[in-house]
């Protein structure tokens, strides 16, 4: 199933709350899911989520047994790309440059120095591909 570029900009707070766990977990009960919630609802109310983020296309199940057991529809990288492009167009005005100096600027003390080489790397790459 084809998803949008802004794979969670139809989502509610909980309904990306949700999502978040599952890609964190890589598959997920409706039990689990509800174990990470913050302020969980009842049981009832986040298979009703599931059932909701799956009509949307946003999720998969599979029967285990007597349990369903979600799956994200969409792939880590692909729902990585969606989350920072969502991130730098809410909060970097779509700057590259900016959202990456913000990093750095964050982590800069915790960077092993393989860690700073394969930036390096990246960026000489990206100049040789013309990004």
């Amino acid at each position: 199933m084809a998803m949008s570029k802004n794979l969670y900009g139809e989502l509610s707070r909980r309904e990306r709350q949700i999502m978040d766990i599952v890609y964190r977990l890589g598959r997920a009960t409706a039990a689990e899911v509800r174990e990470n919630l913050p302020d969980p609802p009842s049981y009832s109310a986040v298979r009703a989520m599931l059932r909701v983020l799956e009509e949307k296309g946003h999720l998969v199940h599979e029967q285990q047994g007597p349990r369903y057991v979600f799956v994200p529809t969409v792939s880590v990288e692909a729902a990585r790309k969606s989350a920072i492009r969502r991130l730098m167009k809410t909060f970097f005005d779509n700057s590259l440059e900016e959202a990456v100096a913000t990093l750095l600027a964050v982590s800069s003390s915790n960077l092993s120095e393989e860690e700073l080489d394969r930036l390096v790397r990246l960026i000489e790459e990206a100049r040789k591909e013309g990004r």
